[in-house]
């Protein structure tokens, strides 16, 4: 009973809050008051209608999925250079692809901006936006794949070089399908991420642009937007849950499959597996 309570103060502690949210999107008022004196849907139609959110909408995905796209191709040629052989100041390097997920975001950010507007002398935008989500999108891909890789026997892939194929035949008919489900996961959970994230983002966009987050937080404190910026931010939340859903259940049913992972095993065990 006492275990029951706890994961239900433990739920509550985490949901409540966006139950609030949700529910003040629908205010029928633009003061927040509490009970909601009214219900309405004008607030959705008005966000899906304002031009500024619908740009930075689309600049957040531009940035997911470039940033997921470089964090997939770095983070499994780190991940196979690690899993699968062994050389001098290996843990030093597995040690370092991780390191960018435990440093503050501030810290993040501050560099990567000074590096490239006074080192290299380039101008911020979109792409240093990118280049900013994918330091840490790439500890996602790689926390996946090196977890994933070192629960798969590398036989099959010596026999397959003894047999006479390539690297390249190796990793495509034989280390890739083992290894697919794991990336897939680990690509939605970088989306994920890089679709929300607010403080590396602040310090590496350019002048006139904005994600989704900043759009949200620079409108947070104008009374007149407030109830167009609760719509969108239920709308964020929806959308970050679908990745992060479809990588679960792409975990859970490939443990399904294997039946070789742990009771609670799934994305959760490989996503935050650290080496």
């Amino acid at each position: 009973m006492l275990l029951r309570l706890a994961v239900a103060a433990g739920l509550a502690f985490i949901y409540v809050p966006l139950i609030v949210i949700a529910i003040y999107a629908f205010n029928s008022s633009k003061i927040l008051e509490w009970p909601p004196p009214g219900f309405t849907t004008h607030w959705f139609s008005q966000a899906f209608n304002n031009e500024a959110a619908r740009e930075a909408f689309f600049t957040s995905i531009k940035a997911g999925v470039a940033a997921s796209a470089i964090a997939l191709l770095l983070g499994t040629l780190a991940s196979i250079a690690v899993a699968r052989h062994r050389f001098f100041g290996r843990e030093t390097i597995s040690f370092l692809v991780i390191l960018p997920i435990a440093l503050p975001g501030i810290v993040t950010g501050v560099a990567i901006s000074n590096t490239f507007t006074q080192v290299l002398n380039v101008p911020l935008s979109l792409f240093t936006v990118i280049v900013g989500h994918a330091t840490f999108c790439i500890v996602i891909v790689y926390n996946n794949a090196v977890a994933r890789l070192r629960r798969l026997s590398g036989s099959f892939e010596e026999a397959s070089a003894d047999l006479g194929a390539h690297t390249w035949q190796t990793f495509r008919y034989v280390t890739f399908p083992g290894m697919r489900s794991a990336l897939i996961a680990g690509g939605l959970l970088a989306f994920a991420l890089s679709f929300d994230e607010i403080i590396v983002t602040n310090f590496t966009i350019g002048a006139g642009e904005q994600t989704l987050p900043i759009w949200i937080y620079s409108n947070l404190f104008r009374p007149h937007e407030l109830p167009i910026v609760n719509a969108v931010a239920v709308l964020v939340i929806l959308i970050s849950i679908l990745p992060v859903y479809l990588a679960h259940r792409l975990g859970a049913e490939e443990g399904g499959a294997t039946g070789g992972r742990a009771a609670g095993g799934g994305v959760e065990t490989e996503a935050t597996a650290v080496p």
